[in-house]
């Protein structure tokens, strides 16, 4: 990778060896291979880590204490934030590599046929790092790529494009919140709404586009949100209902100082509403129903899935109420440390109606079969907002990616008595008409191998593998919630966000173009980076590697219901197997017992 000024300091190239005591842990001993029963060379032992394992505990606390170690000075090194540390991904020829002679179940069809026989490694590559780092001396972000070998290199990577502004942390969150409650401006605004007790206060700090030069990149500042919870600091009282109206804030991040603060317009806080809370035995009335029956899903001969580490095998053949595994996350916090976060994702298997039915009218013979899915889902929380992710597994071949949305909208006071057409949702109380949009970045690979890759569009399908009819294998993307932003062209955030001027984009792989609106959108002054400029590129889409970009969203008209605990909204799509199989591949589940 090209070297670039970042804000770590040392050389391109550092060395570490022994740098913490867990560099032992993730470098795998030596392999030999023998041939299995069927023939087939395989490693002795495995390898530890497969190719796309995240990266363990141990893997982030070497990456971090190498990174950390080419800093060129204390105060360098002591500076450094870190903001993501993940797994680089490897070429897929290493991928297929594992998963033919290093991991089960052992396969070599995976690999690209070749005239003589495979010259196989005793070991894969080293697996890498990749870490966003910032210096909050220096406010500068930089990219590093760590080799987890015995000796742990750390390149500087990335292009040099001026100062770059990564994602806030939960402890800028934390800091920003502190800076805001003891600002005296701020506290003499809030004492004129009959507030003196600065616990009440929530500050919820929002990242910064790019609208002026006010907000270039030379500072990293954050616009808060204030809430006001009631006389009660109760974790049961939602703050969220009295929104504080009228303040105009921005903090300096780096600093922790405030930068421009103005009381713009006095509204008084809304009166607490009787409806605003959701915890049990504090909603409506303060009882909470008791006709419910109780419902157990259950799975008395176990899952259908079985699991090997992050490799996962699903039988044909629940909510999460069933038979679950759970898989817990391993991250970096700002400070380099390793935080673990337990069941992170969720897999189970789910019920889904009916998969195929048929009754013969002459005979009366009828045949019916329920479907399931495999689910793998996760949850994230962003401060009032929560998003679910779900992929959905069929086993009729077809995929969904579905989003569901639900948490607390953000909310505007009303002077008492106003009204507005839309979006008030209780006295003195409106959530602001608003749109969510989400980019799934998909990697095709249809009926191919590394290297094979001979995917074309509208539907992705192999030009050189055919069916029994001799016509080219694919899979079709199904359009599900498609919608267009509600803005005039020369609407200031769409210079960040180009990609939402179509529904679907295609372009070829490489392995740097991971973020649709560019990696650093925050504060960010350049004019469609990302998709848009990569689509200008024109390069060729015949027999390559695919990447499809959909974006999907949902125009949200807020309604009363939505108070105080938005029910789930869902959006998805569905990838649908047209002409990969020689018939449906679901003719084969077997009747369940109570069918």
């Amino acid at each position: 990778m090209g070297a670039a000024e970042g804000c770590c300091g040392g050389a391109a190239i550092a060395a570490a060896t022994g740098v913490i005591e867990e560099a032992e842990t993730v470098v795998p001993p030596p392999a030999t291979a023998i041939a299995s029963s069927k023939g087939i060379r395989i490693m002795t032992r495995t390898q530890k880590s497969h190719p796309l394992d995240p990266l363990s505990a141990a893997e982030i606390s070497v990456s971090v204490a190498t990174v950390r170690a080419s800093g060129r000075t204390p105060e360098v090194r002591d500076s450094m934030r870190f903001v993501e540390v993940v797994l680089l991904e490897p070429e897929k020829t290493v991928v297929a590599l594992a998963d033919a002679y290093f991991f089960p179940p052992f396969q070599p069809s995976l690999l690209p046929r070749t005239k003589n026989a495979p010259i196989i490694p005793t070991r894969l590559p080293a697996r890498r790092a990749r870490l966003v780092v910032y210096n909050k001396m220096t406010n500068e972000t930089s990219i590093w790529i760590v080799e987890l070998s015995e000796v742990h290199a750390a390149t500087r990577g990335g292009h040099q494009r001026g100062k770059l502004i990564s994602s806030e942390d939960a402890m800028e969150y934390a800091e920003c919140e502190a800076t805001v409650k003891s600002h005296p401006p701020f506290i003499e605004a809030m004492k004129k709404r009959g507030v003196d007790d600065m616990d009440l206060v929530m500050v919820d700090p929002w990242c910064a586009g790019y609208y002026s030069d006010a907000d270039a990149p030379n500072r990293r500042i954050a616009k808060p949100l204030i809430f006001c919870r009631t006389e009660s600091d109760s974790p049961m009282e939602n703050g969220y209902a009295r929104p504080v109206e009228g303040i105009h804030i921005v903090i300096d991040v780096q600093n922790n100082t405030v930068i421009e603060f103005e009381d713009r317009k006095f509204v008084p806080l809304p009166l607490p509403d009787h409806l605003r809370n959701y915890t049990p035995g504090e909603t409506r009335g303060g009882v909470d129903r008791s006709d419910l029956k109780t419902l157990i899903i259950n799975q008395p001969d176990g899952p259908s899935f079985r699991v090997n580490g992050y490799f996962v095998e699903w039988q044909k053949g629940c909510d999460c109420l069933g038979l679950i595994k759970y898989f817990d996350a391993h991250f970096t916090n700002f400070t380099g440390g390793v935080e673990t976060i337990e069941n992170v994702v969720c897999l189970h298997e789910e019920d889904h109606g009916i998969l195929w039915k048929h009754q013969d009218w002459r005979t009366g013979l009828a045949e019916v079969r329920r479907s399931r899915r495999l689910t793998v889902s996760f949850v994230c929380t962003i401060a009032n907002y929560e998003y679910g992710f779900y992929w959905h597994f069929y086993q009729d071949g077809k995929i969904e990616a579905e989003v569901k949305l639900t948490g607390i909208l953000s909310l505007g006071a009303l002077m008492p008595g106003e009204q507005r057409k839309y979006g008030t949702i209780a006295p003195s109380l409106y959530a602001p008409v608003h749109q969510h949009f989400f980019v799934a970045r998909m990697d095709m690979a249809v009926d191919c191998k590394p290297n094979e890759a001979y995917n074309q569009v509208v539907e992705v399908r192999n030009t050189r593998t055919v069916n029994r009819t001799g016509q080219p294998t694919g899979y079709k993307l199904v359009p599900g919630s498609s919608c267009l932003p509600l803005a005039l062209p020369e609407a200031k955030f769409l210079r960040r966000a180009g990609f939402l001027k179509h529904n679907l984009w295609v372009t070829s792989f490489k392995n740097d173009e991971m973020f649709p609106g560019g990696e650093f959108p925050n504060q960010n002054p350049r004019i469609n980076e990302g998709l848009a400029t990569w689509v200008k590129k024109d390069r060729s889409l015949e027999e390559t590697n695919l990447v499809l970009w959909y974006v999907f969203g949902i125009t949200h008209i807020p309604r009363l219901e939505d108070w105080p605990v938005m029910p789930v909204e869902r959006i998805s799509f569905m990838l649908m197997p047209d002409g990969l199989f020689n018939c449906s591949p679901a003719i084969d589940v077997p009747p369940g017992p109570d069918v």
